[in-house]
């Protein structure tokens, strides 16, 4: 990785792995119940954790926690019900976001994107923060391959699969690595040299939530 962290602009770089894990109610944005973020810093030519924040979510108690759910991350309802709100969680995330400039790094990065635009008013900093996608760093990468899902990609970069995969610090830590891995390997062959090239390769600009519409405003009255 010497090559990018020659870059100032990269060397500047907090980059912050972050993953939700979240239900899916029915007509409606989908409600997280846990969160975790990895804050890595370039370090002697490689990237070197320096924060991390992790906490489970309660959601709203019109939305469920079913037990597919429970069968797919493990979090259980009881879990959940001493977790603070959303709210409260993501406005604490936010606070300790006091070293511009940020990269937010995520797997399948539109999902979280959406996820944190759904909260943008208790995380301002996170909300208005540029992603860099893992799935679109390994496309530039490792073109061919028959899927880019996390658990192949594990596989195929040779990183161990957590036990509690689907849990949100479990999968930030993988990813954490996956990125390090496409990182070195971008470098080596030419393919990024620098936070601008990373950029345009897998960059993703936040989500912008439309504003309401007066229709939309006078239904949510009755």
């Amino acid at each position: 990785m010497e090559q990018l962290i020659r870059d100032p602009r990269f060397a500047d770089t907090a980059f912050v792995v972050i993953d939700f894990e979240g239900l899916t109610p029915s007509g409606r944005p989908a409600e997280p119940i846990e969160v975790a973020a990895l804050a890595l810093r370039a370090d002697g030519g490689r990237l070197v954790e320096a924060d991390r924040f992790e906490s489970l979510i309660r959601p709203p108690a019109d939305v469920p926690v079913t037990p597919l759910d429970t069968a797919r991350t493990g979090i259980t309802a009881a879990l959940l019900a001493d977790a603070a709100p959303a709210a409260e969680v993501m406005t604490r995330l936010d606070a300790n976001l006091t070293r511009p400039p940020y990269r937010l790094v995520a797997h399948h990065a539109s999902t979280e994107a959406g996820m944190i635009a759904h909260q943008g008013m208790h995380c301002p900093v996170l909300a208005a923060t540029p992603l860099l996608d893992t799935i679109r760093l390994a496309k530039a990468v490792a073109p061919g391959l028959g899927s880019y899902g996390l658990d192949t990609l594990l596989g195929h970069y040779g990183i161990a699969k957590p036990a509690n995969r689907h849990r949100a610090m479990p999968d930030v830590e993988v990813t954490a690595q996956l990125l390090a891995r496409l990182l070195t390997q971008g470098c080596a062959t030419g393919r990024w040299r620098t936070l601008l090239e990373l950029d345009m390769a897998a960059g993703l600009q936040p989500k912008r939530l439309a504003p309401a519409t007066p229709e939309a405003e006078q239904n949510a009255l009755f």
